[in-house]
């Protein structure tokens, strides 16, 4: 016998609406704590970098992670995506995979487009690297960065190859920093080897201004300072990019415009 379908109940079809509307807050409610997500349009694309740099390596589930597997695709397409004009990168992280981290500051560092960088509670190790890849820093005065040599985790073995390869591996950290701020090399590793300030590690915690005074960060500032620098420097791009556009339609004019005959003699 063929099964007739008679369609929703009585007041269902009317019903769908108001209910995906309640089903989407309350998935917003559980994921990011509010209502409703603000949305506005955009030409500046903000990049949060949280918790651990996860490398090669899964971190545990109860971490908060940041993959450069995710990271990296998002730099290629804020290259690509001609409505992003700059870039804002939000730090509050502990550090993490040296690699990653400095592959994740190189591809920032090679961005055409103008980049700010702000530090918010902590841009602690590897974080570092990828504070100075922008064009200009930012440290919030209460956030802190600690500067110390990096460490290796797993199986060590104890020959000098191993302490060439992370002398080879510091070397990496430290030249990329002094190249990409105003900190000296001499400074930078005065820092990273002093001994008495942290209890079990040796290092040098950086608080708000003191990033400033070592030459590490450029400012002291807030998200409107740093949204405020990055217009700034987006200004400048719209100008060149129209004074071009208007050389170009004037050389084309030109050419096209016939030109008169020479009398004969």
């Amino acid at each position: 016998m063929d099964r007739v379908d008679l369609g929703p109940p009585p007041g269902e079809a009317e019903d769908s609406e108001p209910r995906r509307r309640r089903n989407k807050t309350a998935d917003n409610i559980v994921e990011l704590g509010t209502t409703e997500v603000p949305k506005a349009k955009s030409s500046i694309h903000t990049m949060v970098i949280i918790g651990q740099i996860e490398g090669h390596v899964v971190l545990p589930a109860q971490n908060k992670t940041t993959k450069y597997e995710h990271v990296i695709p998002q730099l290629v397409a804020i290259e690509e995506n001609p409505e992003i004009e700059g870039l804002l990168v939000i730090l509050n992280t502990v550090g993490g995979d040296v690699e990653a981290g400095l592959a994740m500051a190189e591809m920032i560092s090679s961005l055409s487009k103008p980049t700010v960088s702000l530090v918010l509670g902590g841009g602690h190790s590897i974080g570092g690297p990828v504070a100075v890849a922008a064009d200009y820093s930012f440290i919030a005065p209460t956030a802190t960065m600690t500067v110390h040599p990096i460490r290796m985790n797993g199986l060590v073995i104890g020959v000098p190859q191993t302490y060439e390869y992370l002398d080879k591996m510091q070397d990496r950290v430290v030249n990329f920093t002094i190249h990409h701020s105003k900190i000296t090399e001499a400074k930078y590793r005065e820092l990273m080897f002093r001994t008495g300030e942290l209890a079990r590690d040796i290092g040098t915690v950086l608080v708000g201004k003191d990033a400033v005074d070592v030459g590490l960060i450029e400012a002291v500032g807030g998200v409107d300072t740093a949204l405020a620098k990055l217009l700034s420097m987006i200004k400048p791009r719209h100008q060149s990019e129209s004074a071009a556009t208007k050389s170009r339609r004037g050389h084309r004019e030109s050419q096209a415009s016939p030109t008169e005959p020479h009398p004969p003699n």
